[in-house]
């Protein structure tokens, strides 16, 4: 990475519960300009609770978010997201009774209308979508509604895009078309957070890994280091 590249987002020791359940445990992370980071673990490790406290859906008892420098950790989501952050759930949570077009209309910020994403952009980039959008979201396909997630959550114009396991459930053309959407928009400088329980499809697109297990980061590497240590891959996410 550019020496240049500011630091996108600082997490640093965070602890979150769900009641009484301790899932984060001091987890510390960070985020370059126009990179995608992946956080990896067996299930249960963390990762949707880390990804769900930056966005401010679990707000963490201690340590703090920054993004771009800015103390982020106990804000709304909405709030959030008005500062440039967007989640792609692992549940998609679209609008199943509306069409693919309202899914997308409804989720434009007039505060952040003038980046480069608008409705003509997005049928642009998905062309399936563009095919479909008088259709409402429970006629699409699982793909179809993975790609509307990503859409609706690029229509905001963020500037750090948090992905959940994007992939899940999708026949493998589907999970390809999916890595090429995520590997485009990386290109055009978009910053990418990426959770993902099939490490091989994160290869391409990923700079750097985290590993968590339960609840602490136990590996920070480059993609190089990852790739070039293969028993990181039976150690930690093994089943």
């Amino acid at each position: 990475m550019s020496g240049q590249n500011q630091k996108m987002l600082n997490v640093e020791g965070i602890q979150a519960y769900y009641g009484k359940s301790h899932i984060l445990q001091g987890i510390s992370l960070d985020v370059d300009a126009h990179e995608c980071v992946t956080i990896l673990g067996r299930n249960g490790a963390g990762k949707t609770t880390t990804l769900k406290s930056i966005m401010g859906l679990v707000p963490p008892k201690q340590g703090s978010i920054r993004f771009k420098g800015r103390e982020i950790a106990g804000r709304k989501p909405f709030d959030i997201s008005r500062q440039g952050i967007s989640l792609v759930p692992e549940d998609r949570q679209i609008f199943t009774t509306l069409t693919v077009a309202e899914n997308l209309r409804i989720s434009h910020q007039k505060e952040r209308a003038a980046g480069r994403w608008n409705i003509e952009r997005i049928f642009e980039a998905f062309p399936s979508l563009a095919n479909r959008r008088g259709n409402r979201g429970y006629q699409l396909s699982g793909g179809e509604q993975q790609m509307l997630a990503v859409a609706r959550a690029l229509m905001s114009n963020p500037e750090l895009l948090l992905l959940d396991e994007p992939t899940e459930g999708l026949a493998p053309l589907v999970v390809e078309l999916v890595l090429d959407i995520v590997e485009s928009i990386k290109k055009e400088g978009l910053t990418i957070t990426l959770v993902e329980q099939n490490v091989a499809v994160t290869k391409q697109v990923t700079d750097r890994y985290f590993i968590l297990q339960e609840g602490k980061v136990v590996y920070h590497g480059s993609n190089k280091e990852f790739w070039s240590e293969p028993e990181l891959q039976e150690r930690y996410l093994s089943v």
